[in-house]
């Protein structure tokens, strides 16, 4: 008979954690003709017009730009941008690596992403087949298969409900009784302390938060020879919000996959004990 493993999950913002900038800035905002920052300067002046939901607010100015000047935002269009985002270093390897790694500790590694980016544009990366579940804002489309409407926005609030899903095992969006149901700690598919979060910036505190006070653990990533980055990382470890900030670089032998791997070794080690103490 064949061990069973631990399961252990690695969630993952997108945007600023696995590749550099927005995931909308590559190839579509400039295929709209606009500017990144003139993009995100109207998002702002929508949201505040509105009193609406900023999230809301880009995925609807992305469908009226794109109409305005006549570019395709069918689910394919979407991928195809996504194909033009770059990765941080080591992040194309870094799945199979760390899946590798945890096999080896008997530890059952499954990665996800939670992130306010477009989900349809993550399909398109290189790395969209590695995750169990996408979890990102995304469209519904019409009969001519034509973006329409949002069919999720996720904000930095709403995040942390996919860390639930995740931890009782309940993966679709559309299931609000299951989620719902109380399920003992002991019995559920994805312990919080065999959780790790990682996100890159204050739009993911309250992933950050969740799992740090569950006893997950929680990393905060910063871009390489950035000003400032590393400081409003240290920020978070200073007021509580994660457990270890590291360079966003996922190589192996950075610091990202140290910290990654001896919480898998912890978690390897922790079962080990608790079965030692189930024996007694």
């Amino acid at each position: 008979m064949s061990k069973k493993l631990i399961p252990f999950a690695l969630a993952y913002d997108f945007d600023g954690t696995l590749a550099p900038g927005n995931i909308q800035e590559y190839d579509f905002v400039p295929a709209i003709k606009m500017t990144k920052k003139a993009f995100w300067k109207d998002v702002e002046y929508l949201s505040k017009k509105n009193n609406a939901d900023n999230i809301l607010m880009y995925m609807m100015h992305m469908l009226d730009k794109a109409s305005a000047v006549q570019v395709s935002v069918h689910k394919e269009d979407f991928i195809k941008f996504g194909r033009s985002v770059r990765l941080f270093k080591g992040v194309v390897d870094w799945f199979d690596r760390i899946n590798k790694y945890g096999k080896e500790k008997g530890v059952k590694v499954q990665h996800y992403i939670i992130s306010s980016g477009i989900h349809e544009m993550i399909e398109g990366t290189l790395i969209a087949k590695k995750f169990k579940a996408i979890y990102a804002s995304s469209f519904v489309y019409d009969h001519n298969g034509g973006a329409k409407w949002p069919a999720l926005a996720v904000n930095y609030t709403t995040k942390t409900q996919f860390l639930f899903r995740i931890n009782k095992g309940v993966l679709n969006i559309y299931d609000n009784r299951k989620i719902n149901e109380y399920v003992p700690k002991e019995d559920r598919s994805v312990p919080f302390n065999n959780m790790v979060f990682i996100g890159d910036g204050e739009t993911d505190i309250p992933c950050f938060r969740t799992v740090k006070s569950q006893d997950g653990h929680s990393i905060a990533v910063y871009k390489p020879k950035t000003h400032d980055a590393k400081k409003k990382a240290e920020k978070l470890i200073k007021d509580g919000r994660v457990n270890f900030i590291a360079p966003a670089d996922y190589s192996e032998n950075s610091e990202m996959d140290t910290f990654v791997k001896r919480i898998i070794d912890k978690v390897a080690a922790d079962n080990a004990l608790k079965k030692l103490g189930k024996k007694e």
